[in-house]
């Protein structure tokens, strides 16, 4: 069973150092645990001997060390070690709680109370290491009516109103295109766990943190809950407008679409300008923000018109002139041969595999991408 002693990361990286115990299988916690091992932690994934569910999640699929493992499990596992442990076993066991011992760290996502027959839950756990960081990711949170029910980031994202908000008007509710309650719950874990070791720093002590999926997504509702808030009102599904801002949305060009977000009075004036409309710059139906809001259908189709007169790049390279907010509208396959995105290097490759770099750039620390995801039970020995 692998030790805590024999994986050197890179020192220059901001985590160096760091002891992380991974329970978690999926997307949450794994996502959790793959940002803190970019940023240089050691991060020990514990899989059940049947493996984490999302191993078997393919096609498409990736061969490696001899296994076939689902694309999905290399996109939240790279830079861990991996090891089997079978919790009904006593020796499997004895040794998780032994890493667990001398962590810094545990994520785990099981059930509430699901680690408490096994001695790896907080109370146990915190006894004999009272500086441990523990991490828990749930569906719902460790109290409330729906603490014992499973999550799922669809059911999430129906709850939580992502997907009130998402769509057009007329149309049906719709999710987002990527597991968005999953990924913003690993993220304000990672958050989490950072802010509670520099709590720890001061205190000495660690403590219990309890995340949920639905709290993360309720929390991501930003404008629109303080809309709700303020005025009893449901924000209502917009397609691509923006509720607070006019223009802003999808455009025409003779060869395709763009995005468009001109999202102040000023900028509304340079694109009018750019547009060939000057005639409008000292119409008062349009000169504020408000007076477009109440408008948005005449705004709207007058600058349709107009952006239906330019091909797609042509427009897009003078609205960068001016300083206007535009942008292509990118398939996965445009957005890795986008000129910015190979600039700043988010493809890189690993081990010989695809990977998505995290976006953290720092001035004076590396990220510690050395490693593909572990194969199952790559490091037991």
């Amino acid at each position: 069973m692998a030790t805590w002693l024999d994986h050197p990361r890179n020192e220059n990286s901001p985590l160096a150092g760091l002891k992380v115990l991974e329970l978690a299988r999926v997307l949450a916690g794994p996502w959790a645990g793959q940002i803190l091992a970019d940023l240089g932690a050691d991060v020990i994934k514990v899989e059940s001997p049947e493996g984490d569910n999302t191993r078997i999640w393919g096609p498409p699929w990736v061969e490696q060390g001899g296994e076939k493992t689902s694309a999905y499990y290399h996109s939240c596992n790279r830079g861990k070690r991996g090891i089997t442990a079978d919790f009904r076993d006593e020796q499997d066991l004895a040794r998780v709680a032994k890493l667990a011992a001398e962590a810094d760290v545990v994520l785990e996502n099981f059930k509430p109370g699901g680690l408490a027959k096994f001695g790896l839950d907080y109370g146990t756990l915190s006894k004999a290491n009272p500086a441990l960081v523990y991490c828990s990711i749930t569906g719902f949170g460790q109290d409330g009516p729906r603490r014992d029910e499973p999550g799922y980031d669809f059911v999430v994202q129906g709850m939580s109103g992502f997907m009130a908000l998402t769509g057009e008007p007329e149309g049906d509710p719709m999710k987002m295109g990527v597991s968005i309650s999953d990924l913003s719950c690993g993220l304000w874990a990672a958050n989490a766990v950072q802010a509670a070791l520099l709590m720890r720093h001061r205190t000495g002590q660690g403590q219990w943190i309890d995340m949920s999926l639905l709290d993360s997504s309720v929390a991501l509702l930003a404008n629109q809950a303080m809309s709700y808030l303020t005025t009893g009102q449901n924000p209502p599904r917009m397609g691509n407008a923006h509720a607070q801002v006019s223009a802003y949305g999808v455009f025409p060009t003779s060869d395709g679409k763009v995005v468009l977000a001109p999202a102040n009075d000023a900028l509304f004036r340079k694109l009018l300008t750019l547009l060939g409309r000057e005639d409008l710059l000292t119409d008062p139906r349009y000169a504020t923000n408000e007076g477009r809001i109440a408008r948005r259908g005449e705004v709207d189709a007058l600058i349709a018109d107009a952006t239906a007169q330019w091909s797609r790049e042509d427009l897009l390279a003078a609205c960068a002139d001016a300083a206007i907010p535009a942008g292509p509208i990118n398939t996965v396959a445009e957005v890795f041969d986008d000129p910015q995105v190979r600039a700043r290097g988010m493809q890189v490759e690993i081990d010989g595999l695809p990977s998505v770099r995290s976006p953290f750039v720092f001035s004076d620390a590396d990220l510690a991408m050395g490693e593909a995801s572990p194969t199952k039970g790559q490091h037991n020995r």
